[in-house]
């Protein structure tokens, strides 16, 4: 991971100028994907280790995804389009990093990647306490395990999303489609990364631009100059743009 850091602090990725070559060498040594590959391994591991039920551990398997899903829609719509982080000083670099600054400038891949301190928490709470539920530490485990390898999924794919290439897989394009017009033109919607089916059962769905008026919030996510100015701590972080 040592050498991951010091390869991604000599270069500057910019998804539309990137091949798919170029984004797999730059995945691949990122350092937090690189840590949530071991604790995958780590997971499968333990519930060999602690291993009871074949059943149990599949049932862990199978009910993380769509967990997984729904915490980050939750996460997504409420607490990253959410408002009220930008309005203390003590949660505004948080909001600014996690969020802000990857509408700001949403092909630059160092600000797309979740930071470990703010992705490890939500991914161990959704995973191990439900698969312990399910079968005690081996099923645990598993869904750590699991939790893990969805997030890489996720990250790859969020990603591709952003990147200057024509995916050939339908499913692949569907994703690229409905998350570019969260970014590009209207963010209240479109929520889900790779599962967009918790966006269609809350009703945030939309498959055609043309069903949603153009957002003017959808670069700043509603931190405007007048927010500026009575928030002043995201301003005061983000460098001007000449």
């Amino acid at each position: 991971m040592a050498f991951g850091y010091r390869f991604w602090k000599q270069q500057t990725y910019y998804l539309d100028k990137m091949s798919l070559a170029d984004l797999v060498k730059a995945y691949f040594t990122y350092p937090a994907i690189q840590v949530y590959i071991l604790f995958c391994v780590l997971g499968i591991g333990l519930t060999v280790a602690w291993f009871e039920s074949i059943w149990t551990v599949l049932l862990a398997v199978a009910v993380t995804p769509p967990i997984y899903a729904l915490v980050w829609y939750v996460l997504h719509r409420y607490v990253l389009h959410g408002r009220f982080l930008y309005k203390s000083p003590q949660t505004a670099n948080l909001w600014k990093r996690i969020h802000f600054d990857h509408h700001q400038d949403p092909h630059n891949l160092s600000v797309l990647f979740g930071a470990l301190k703010t992705t490890l928490p939500p991914i161990f709470l959704m995973t191990v306490p439900a698969g312990y539920l399910i079968g005690g530490p081996s099923a645990s485990a598993a869904a750590m395990a699991m939790g893990m390898f969805t997030t890489c999924v996720y990250e790859f794919c969020h990603c591709i999303q952003h990147l200057a290439y024509s995916p050939k897989l339908s499913i692949i394009k569907r994703m690229k489609k409905l998350h570019l017009a969260h970014h590009f033109h209207n963010e209240q919607g479109n929520y889900g990364i790779t599962d967009f089916s918790w966006d269609r059962l809350f009703g945030t769905l939309y498959p055609s631009v043309d069903l949603k008026p153009r957002s003017p919030t959808v670069f700043n996510l509603g931190y405007d100059d007048g927010e500026a100015e009575r928030f002043p701590w995201v301003a005061e972080l983000t460098p001007q743009k000449k």
